[in-house]
Formats: C-alpha cells, sequence, structure tokens
C-alpha cells in the first residue's frame, strides 16, 4: 500500500517516457518506410532497418534495465537470462553504428559515382547489404552468452548483470565502436567535401554558359522511342527540317543539354535542384550521426576507462565515480535510439507528413494529381536564345505536326515539371505555339 513517506521514483517515470516514445517512434518510421513511396530508396531502407534495431532496444532491452534499476541493481532473473540480455544489448547497440556506417559509406560512393552506383543499387543489393550489417552484429556479440553460460562469473559482478571480460571489453568497443566511428567520421567528411566541389562546378559552369543559345530539336516517334532535347548549339546553329504528321513524346530526362562528347548534362535546375537535395540529406543524416556519436561516446570512452583501471594500467582512477558514470551513460546512449524519429520529423517534410496521418489511423497516401497534357499543334524546330525573350521559329514547306507531352510521367518514369522546362526554353503564352 502507497504512504505518503514512501519516495517516489521519479526516474522510473522519466524512463517509461523514454521507453514509450522509443517504441511508438521507431514504429512510425518502420511504417513510413514501408508505406510511403517516396521513402522506397536504399538509404531509407537502412534506415528502416536502424529502426528495428532501436525498437527491438526500446522493447526487449530498456525495460529489462529499468527493472533491474528499481531492485537496485540486483539482478531479479533467472541466471541464464542474464548473458542472454547482454547479448542482445550489445547486439542491437553494435547494429546501429554498423547501419550508420553503411549509410555513410554508401552515400559517399554514390555521390562519387552516381551512374554506376545508381546501376548497381537495386532493391535485392540493398537487402544484401543490411544483411551483412546485421551478421557482423552477430557474429561480433555472439562470444557474450558462451562467455556467459560457460562461466558465470564473466557476466555477473556481487549479484549485478555486468559483463566482466575485460579483453573482450576492450576489442568489441574498438570494433563495434571507435573503428566504425573512424570511418563513418571519414566518409561524411569526404562526402561533404565533394557537394562542395559539385556546387562550386555547377557555379562557375553555369556562369559561363549563362548567355550560350540553346536548340530545341523535336525528333518524331520512333520503335525505340523518342525524346525532346535541348542541346548546346554553336552561335549559328541550323534550323531543322519539320516534323511531319508524327507523335513527339515529351520526356524529362531528355530535357538536359548536350556535352561536348555528345552526352547528356543536366540541365540547371535539375542539378542546382539535385545538389540542393543531397547537402539537405548530408545534414539530416549529419544530425543523426552527430547525436548517436555524442550519445554513445561518454560510455564507450568510460568502459575502456573502467577496464584499464580495473587491471591497473592506469592508476589514479576513482572506480565508484566510474561505475555511477556508466550507470547514466547507458542510459544516455539508450536514448539515442528514440531520437532518430524525432530527427525526421522536424526536418524531413514526407516523415512528417507521414506520422501525422498515421497517428490518425489514417494508413494511405492522399490520391496522386491527375496528370496533364498539351498539344502543341505545330511542330517545327525553334532557336531560342537564353538572353532574349521572344522565340525564332522556321518552317519549311507547311509540314504540321502534334506534340503531346505527358506532365505527371515520362517512359522512365521521372517526375513532374515538363510544362515549366518548356517554358523556360521558348516562353509562350497559350498551349499553341504559331510561328510567323
Amino acid at each position: 500500500m502507497f504512504t505518503p513517506d514512501k519516495e517516489k521514483n521519479w526516474p522510473a517515470l522519466l524512463i517509461l517516457m523514454v521507453i514509450f516514445f522509443t517504441v511508438v517512434g521507431n514504429i512510425l518510421l518502420i511504417l513510413a518506410v514501408s508505406l510511403e513511396r517516396k521513402l522506397q530508396n536504399a538509404t531509407s531502407f537502412f534506415l528502416r532497418s536502424l529502426a528495428v534495431a532501436d525498437m527491438l532496444v526500446g522493447f526487449l532491452v530498456m525495460p529489462v534495465s529499468l527493472i533491474n534499476i528499481l531492485y537496485d541493481y540486483v539482478w531479479p532473473f533467472p541466471r541464464p537470462l542474464c548473458p542472454v540480455w547482454i547479448y542482445l544489448d550489445v547486439l542491437f547497440s553494435t547494429a546501429s553504428i554498423m547501419h550508420l556506417c553503411a549509410i555513410s559509406l554508401d552515400r559517399y560512393v554514390g555521390i562519387c559515382n552516381p551512374i554506376q552506383h545508381s546501376r548497381s543499387n537495386t532493391l535485392s543489393k540493398a537487402k544484401a547489404k543490411i544483411a551483412l550489417v546485421w551478421t557482423i552484429s552477430i557474429v561480433i556479440s555472439t562470444p557474450i552468452p558462451v562467455i556467459g553460460l560457460y562461466d558465470e562469473g564473466k557476466v555477473f559482478v556481487n549479484g549485478t548483470c555486468v559483463l566482466n571480460e575485460h579483453s573482450f571489453v576492450l576489442i568489441g568497443s574498438f570494433v563495434a565502436f571507435f573503428v566504425p566511428l573512424v570511418i563513418m567520421v571519414v566518409s561524411y567528411c569526404l562526402t561533404v567535401r565533394v557537394l562542395q566541389h559539385q556546387a562550386s562546378d555547377f557555379l562557375h559552369g553555369g556562369q559561363a554558359s549563362i548567355n550560350q543559345p540553346a536548340l530545341l530539336r523535336i525528333t518524331p516517334r520512333s520503335p525505340a522511342g523518342d525524346s525532346l532535347r535541348l542541346l548546346k548549339q554553336d552561335p549559328a546553329p541550323k534550323a531543322l527540317p519539320a516534323v511531319g504528321s508524327s507523335d513527339v513524346s515529351v520526356s524529362q530526362a531528355s530535357l538536359q543539354p548536350i556535352s561536348p562528347t555528345g552526352r547528356q548534362e543536366p540541365g540547371g535546375a535539375g542539378m542546382a535542384q539535385s545538389i540542393k537535395n543531397e547537402r539537405r540529406a548530408s545534414m539530416v543524416l549529419g544530425v543523426v550521426f552527430f547525436l548517436f556519436l555524442m550519445m554513445w561516446c561518454p560510455f564507450f570512452i568510460t568502459n575502456v576507462l573502467s577496464v584499464l583501471c580495473e587491471d591497473s594500467i592506469i592508476s589514479l582512477c576513482n572506480k565508484p565515480v566510474l561505475a555511477v558514470l556508466l550507470k547514466v551513460f547507458v542510459w544516455v546512449g539508450y536514448v539515442s535510439s528514440g531520437v532518430n524519429p524525432l530527427v525526421y520529423t522536424l526536418f524531413n517534410r514526407t516523415y512528417r507528413q507521414a506520422f501525422h496521418r498515421y497517428l490518425q489511423c489514417i494508413y494511405h497516401s492522399p490520391p496522386a494529381k491527375s496528370t496533364k497534357n498539351i498539344s502543341v499543334n505545330t511542330v517545327t524546330p525553334i532557336l531560342c536564345s537564353k538572353d532574349a525573350n521572344d522565340c525564332s521559329c522556321n518552317s519549311h514547306n507547311g509540314y504540321k505536326g502534334e506534340m503531346k507531352g505527358r506532365m505527371g510521367l515520362d517512359r522512365e518514369g521521372t517526375g513532374s515539371g515538363m510544362l515549366e522546362k518548356l517554358a523556360s526554353v521558348c516562353p509562350t503564352t497559350a498551349e499553341e505555339v504559331s510561328c510567323v
């Protein structure tokens, strides 16, 4: 029976709230990646797998740790469960850092070699990478139950369930945390550097070609497909013959400048938006990396120091203080499992909208806007100059054709924005383009 003199355990109440938000937040994150088509990419699959690890921390590790606190760190469960609990703790923590390390490396490779990476970055290969991350985590943490079940002295200290194998603590800390930490920081810094170089090159390249005219070439439909191509041209380009009575497909992917080698280069607006998206994604992941490392670094550093003090490698040590710090820092590390959904909610509109719908028990995205078609009655070569407000059009023999462009998705499933790109190349005030 409760008495007024009984001391209230406010830390336990706070821990219950942390557990609740950790589980619910990561479940929402898993649902978002699974249900939202916008989030169906390799990086999001890694984040979903990371959310699974964080959710399992909230389900299996944190509640046992809370009960351990309530029993004043005297293990209240059957003794064989102690090494199993330590194993799950190390497994999920190692899986979290390995996921972030893999994401950092994958993004760096993707930004440095985008074409090759996009071809090889299939769903099956993303799943294979995730499986490799979990395999490494399992291999690193598997010795714990083996050691603990064989010798209880390795997992119990005065009735407290704690890993007491010093060599494993040292080796595991470096393999599972400090080495991935170095890889993560280096790859992330290199990624930011590459993005800065790309942005700088784009700005300088855009200034160099801002006054160059462009030729809008319309090619007739062929069995292999057709496209509307925006070409960089010499100062005196030749007009093309008109296209007669054939359908022409407008594709966003083909509205790109052509390099001197004949290959398409990203358009100005598209490249700027791509660089902006990459930098925004890198910023969000940087926040995730920073919070994770700042929350787990104190624990691993204190853990290593405590082992060195036990082995008398470091003479000046305050063991009681280190023991208290370990109990505090381990919960700081647990909190990191619940902050990722908060970060995505603050920085990503897609996650924020999805979480809002899921909390209202609405699990389907709103219907997409219907696609629109544009028709141009006369199809002729159009020569436009970027520093002019008009378009000069030439026609030959009075040929007429019809162009139909799909505003939503082209053959390759690219995004919307065709009309804006057409308007930027040759501004018009109506859907019909007449040449005088």
